[in-house]
């Protein structure tokens, strides 16, 4: 497992963009397919994309593909997710997760960052 940390969350008006990052411990981020979640009030944790170890394939929740870029530094230790066009049904707590493979579940998850978007 990996500890994840996440940040860039905040309060932003509708149309505005976001950047959010997990920070990973442990030498061996690389190896890990990460992901990105979000949970807003009342409502189940929902997937919202995801990158493999080596950043070549990536996968977006249909409301967000083309307004979301999930990316990866693995000198860093960084998975990235770029937010554009957000909209108030975008306001969540987003979650940064690990998994080993990209078939495999997920187990190893952040504390999560807050977004919320005005209209």
């Amino acid at each position: 497992q990996v500890q994840l940390v996440e940040s860039g969350g905040g309060l932003v008006q509708a149309g505005d963009s976001l950047r959010l990052s997990c920070a990973a411990s442990g030498r061996t981020f690389s190896s890990y397919a990460m992901g990105w979640f979000r949970q807003a009030p009342g409502k189940d944790r929902e997937f919202v994309a995801t990158i493999s170890a080596s950043g070549g394939s990536t996968d977006y929740a249909t409301s967000v593909k083309g307004r979301f870029t999930i990316s990866r530094d693995n000198a860093k230790n960084t998975v990235y997710l770029q937010m554009n066009s957000l909209k108030p049904e975008d306001t969540a707590l987003y979650y940064c997760a690990a998994r080993s493979a990209w078939f495999a579940a997920y187990d190893s998850w952040g504390q999560g960052t807050q977004v919320t978007v005005s209209s």
